[in-house]
């Protein structure tokens, strides 16, 4: 009876059984643990924001580049003021005002480097007005805050604003700056700490990338997918292996020869030749008789 197992056919089908099922299963597995990936990124992200800005401070050397461990590290950094920028529509304790971005000349005396690194020296109410901002200290500083990598438009609810007066800025990134200053920007920025002069110091974010977004949601979506295409494989297998079993067994009652084909549709042919074992119609018994008039 199952001695179709051993056709071309069937070995076709087995074997793409064979290699589908293994298949479908290893990318199941591995779209979750993509999953399983981005969630525990997620946890350490959530107990990185806890411990944002807090600990010991390092040099901002060592920090550099900054990506999603350095992210929200306490940093250090000297140098003198170069200018004092405005970015606003930011939002604090569900209020909004702007930040006061200055950029802070890291390099030495003498040493030629030229190069800035943004520090948002803390947050106001309102309208962004130059004239309310706080002047920059003179003389050499030191900055301490959280380290922060540069912003992109549509990220944490940036928006790359166009048209901005004189003295503004919508994103905070090398890229944005790269134009407004006669230095090398650094691929970052600081939040500070300690915001005076009646500022609110603005506190770290999250590094990008790091949360349960949508990308997350389509691996385990993904997931489920491929399981629910390895089932569906394992059952059109046995689909077609029922149907199979019951056409040998038809055979052995004499219904149809057991060395018929199928017809289009996967039926045998009867005993006479048609197919559902159906039998033929004379017909002459279909046609109606002429009939002769008067």
């Amino acid at each position: 009876m199952y001695r179709f197992l051993l056709t071309p056919r069937w070995w076709g089908i087995n074997v793409f059984l064979v290699l589908a099922i293994p298949f479908c299963i290893f990318m199941g597995s591995w779209q979750l643990g993509r999953f399983e990936d981005r969630v525990d990124t997620h946890k350490e992200a959530e107990q990185q924001s806890r411990s944002a800005g807090k600990g010991k401070a390092a040099p901002l050397a060592q920090l550099l580049p900054v990506d999603q461990e350095t992210s929200g590290r306490r940093t250090t950094a000297t140098g003198t003021w170069d200018r004092q920028l405005l970015v606003p529509d930011r939002t604090l304790d569900d209020r909004t005002g702007y930040y006061v971005l200055g950029l802070l000349r890291t390099d030495g005396p003498g040493d030629g480097k030229g190069t800035v690194l943004p520090v948002v020296r803390g947050w106001l109410p309102g309208e962004a007005d130059a004239g309310k901002a706080p002047a920059l200290p003179e003389g050499e500083v030191t900055v301490t805050g959280a380290l922060q990598a540069s912003e992109s438009a549509g990220s944490n609810g940036v928006s790359d604003r166009a048209g901005l007066p004189k003295g503004q800025l919508a994103v905070i990134s090398a890229a944005s700056l790269v134009n407004l200053v006669p230095y090398d920007v650094e691929d970052a920025w600081v939040t500070s700490e300690k915001a005076g002069d009646g500022m609110r110091p603005v506190p770290p974010k999250v590094a990008q990338g790091s949360g349960l977004d949508l990308k997350a949601f389509q691996n385990l979506g993904y997931t489920g997918e491929w399981f629910i295409f390895a089932g569906f494989v394992l059952f059109m297998w046995f689909r077609l292996f029922r149907r199979e079993v019951e056409f040998a067994r038809d055979a052995e009652l004499g219904l149809f020869p057991a060395d018929s084909d199928p017809g289009p549709d996967g039926n045998k042919p009867g005993p006479d030749g048609n197919e559902d074992g159906d039998t033929d119609i004379d017909a002459a018994e279909t046609t109606p008789a002429p009939t002769t008039r008067p």
